[in-house]
């Protein structure tokens, strides 16, 4: 736990709270947390979050198969309720509800910068000057899942939650047919706009979780917070680069447990009258500039 905690403060995390079997670690947001450590005999996934609006939608989620117990979060800082649901691959899922959200007072918000373009000159008589250090987090964007059954995995997720795809990636099969392979999903809140996607699974050979992925400030924020992973001897997975799908600025790393984590900026936002999108899985769908993808980051 010593090793995950001095990495996740130079990704950028403070703690919130800490016992002697489980961490809290959170941004400057208004979350109470955004990512938990717990005590244990091996590196594990134990599931990403989804907030939802009251005890009846958590009652309501009860119900569908896997579903565990409502439990009480005592310990958890903001409190609340939570239910785990276990999807059919083993994944875990976790609801929460109640949650008192963070105050973020005395944690100061980065500055926006004001550029100079070629044609419009705001800036006068002020220098663009940053400090060294880690990329300070805002909140837990997304996460990602690789995943045998695809089409089970994704049925049993539009089908049970208000998720709906933003994009689907193919492949075509021997018949010459597409062959839908990974899906970008956001959060249906109707007419309002949200994240191009908070979850996403592709196929893969095994089930595993992907990577969790975290948002920053800005391009000047990403940087320096990979100049200071880099610093501090931290392996980089890829990046900085743009990716097509979402439009985010990314960087992904290892973290000390051989989990992918990534910084994110500039992420494009969606809503009911966004027409679902469908571009053939590949290299080439991955980013519009930036390093070369390694071999492995589709394993």
């Amino acid at each position: 736990m010593d090793k995950i905690t001095i990495f996740l403060k130079d990704f950028g995390m403070r703690i919130v709270k800490k016992t002697d079997d489980k961490i809290w670690f959170g941004g400057y947001g208004n979350d109470p947390y955004v990512y938990v450590v717990e005590k244990g005999t091996e590196d594990k996934f134990l599931g990403g979050v989804f907030l939802v609006e009251s005890e009846v939608e958590l009652e309501k989620a009860a119900k569908i198969p896997g579903a565990g117990k409502i439990e009480l979060l005592i310990d958890a800082p903001g409190g609340g309720k939570r239910l785990t649901i276990i999807d059919p691959e083993g994944f875990p899922v976790n609801l929460i509800c109640g949650q008192e959200p963070y105050s973020a007072d005395g944690l100061s918000e980065p500055e926006k910068l004001v550029y100079n373009f070629e044609n419009e000159k705001q800036r006068k008589n002020k220098f663009q000057r940053f400090t060294d250090g880690p990329a300070a987090v805002y909140k837990l964007g997304h996460f990602g899942l690789c995943v045998q059954d695809f089409e089970k995995q994704w049925r049993f997720y539009l089908s049970n939650f208000n998720l709906m795809p933003t994009d689907w990636l193919h492949v075509d099969d021997k018949g010459g047919n597409k062959k839908d392979v990974a899906l970008f999903a956001h959060i249906d809140r109707g007419e309002d706009y949200v994240d191009h996607h908070t979850f996403f699974m592709s196929t893969n050979k095994s089930s595993h979780v992907h990577h969790c992925s975290f948002e920053v400030h800005d391009f000047d924020t990403q940087l320096l917070g990979h100049q200071w992973l880099a610093k501090q001897g931290y392996k980089s997975v890829w990046g900085v680069g743009r990716h097509i799908l979402g439009s985010q600025i990314f960087d992904y790393w290892w973290d000390t447990s051989k989990f992918m984590i990534e910084h994110y900026a500039d992420g494009d936002l969606v809503n009911n009258k966004t027409p679902i999108g469908s571009c053939p899985a590949g290299d080439e769908s991955l980013a519009v500039w930036g390093p070369e993808v390694p071999g492995t980051f589709l394993d």
